[in-house]
């Protein structure tokens, strides 16, 4: 029975033969230590799908650039297990990047949603004592207005309106009272 020449070849031979575009001694260097580069790879990312993905980019780098081993700096197992080792620390790192990035897109997906809801709640509420606001007589109205949307202190409002601080203080606590019965308290409840 005879042998295939290449099966007795050393690896410097294979990979002369690799760069003649000789795909036997691709197959050949293939048997010899594919099973190792996949092993490297898998122990490193834990997937079996992942490590022949390195495999098989580790042997297409052999097949598209042979001259890159020089047999004088080592091993062509030594050689394939650093690529395939560089390959899959490569996956790693952008794996992790994916999954970093991922993790902020849906950081600030949800953060967004939740703004966006609070927003939402906070112009039904605002909705809801603007009608309350209409329904007071007018300078309940504008006193609760300078006071509570204003900023202005009671004392600041009587000024503006030219009324006794007393009687805006009573106005102010006689338009509160109406819209507390107006407003439903669950309405508010929703917004906090």
């Amino acid at each position: 029975m005879p042998t295939d020449p290449l099966s007795t070849s050393s690896d410097a031979v294979l990979v002369i033969a690799i760069s003649r575009f000789d795909e036997q001694a691709l197959a050949e260097a293939y048997r010899r230590h594919a099973g190792a580069v996949f092993a490297l790879a898998r122990r490193l990312l834990g997937e079996p799908t992942l490590a022949e993905e390195v495999v098989q980019e580790v042997f297409l780098r052999l097949w598209n650039d042979p001259d890159k081993f020089d047999p004088e700096r080592g091993a062509l197992r030594s050689y394939l297990l650093a690529q395939g080792h560089g390959r899959a620390v490569d996956l790693l790192r952008s794996e992790g990047a994916r999954r970093r990035r991922e993790e902020r897109d849906a950081q600030r997906t949800a953060e967004a949603g939740y703004d966006l809801e609070l927003e939402v709640l906070d112009l039904a509420v605002a909705e809801r004592v603007k009608v309350a606001m209409a329904q007071l007589h007018q300078n309940e109205r504008r006193a609760i207005q300078l006071a509570y949307l204003g900023g202005h202190t009671y004392r600041e409002v009587a000024a503006m309106l030219d009324e006794p601080e007393g009687t805006v203080k009573s106005r102010i606590r006689s338009g509160l009272k109406k819209m507390r019965g107006m407003l439903d308290p669950s309405d508010l409840e929703v917004a906090r």
